[in-house]
């Protein structure tokens, strides 16, 4: 099945539009039986498309990590401060490989030497329109310390440097449980070796 020939979208509107963006769409698509379903009635969260990066010294085998307010982990009963990777919105024109290092900057004081992408994947694809990029970015972990973020986008970023496997023991713990740090730490302990051996040494 594909969007084009399977989906019939009858109309989408605007309902609210503040900070983020609902459109209300009104459609129906193709079933597995080959007919059609009945007309959905659905609200999509428009926020846009982000980009997240581990940052990752392979030297010293140490990650470099964030902590910031979440309200959406506080109308969870989450605890709202969160520890993540690197992440930012892409804005219109910007190449996502711009923002990941812009971010990395702003956010963790870092600066990568190296960055490969991880891959794509949907935030949550039952409500909400946004995708996230994900790299892996290279990094000297002594650099980055600190509190971090833009004041006047309400950004408060306090970093933290940790041992690959202790930011691995933090997953299995439930300390860092927001998903784009869990996929990315997962994908690094399933690639770490050869992340390694491809970037080599630094020489310092």
């Amino acid at each position: 099945m594909d969007a084009v020939n399977d989906v019939e979208i009858i109309s989408r509107e605007t309902v609210f539009k503040g900070y983020f963006q609902i459109d209300r769409y009104r459609l129906r698509h193709r079933t597995f039986k080959g007919d059609w379903s009945a007309e959905l009635v659905r609200e999509v969260f428009e926020r846009g498309h982000a980009v997240a990066v581990l940052l990752y010294d392979p030297d010293r085998d140490e990650v470099g990590l964030i902590e910031q307010f979440r309200p959406g982990a506080l109308a969870a009963g989450w605890n709202p401060w969160l520890i993540e990777c690197v992440a930012g919105i892409i804005e219109e024109g910007e190449h996502p490989d711009d923002v990941a290092r812009r971010e990395t900057r702003e956010e963790a004081g870092a600066e990568p030497s190296a960055m490969v992408h991880v891959g794509d994947y949907l935030m949550t694809a039952g409500g909400a329109s946004e995708t996230c990029r994900l790299y892996c970015a290279r990094v000297d972990s002594r650099t980055i310390s600190g509190l971090h973020g833009l004041e006047a986008e309400g950004e408060d970023i306090r970093t933290h440097v940790v041992s690959s496997a202790e930011a691995l023991a933090m997953v299995r713990d439930g300390r860092i449980n927001n998903a784009m740090a869990v996929i990315a730490l997962q994908w690094l302990a399933m690639e770490k070796d050869r992340l390694r051996r491809e970037w080599g040494p630094s020489g310092t």
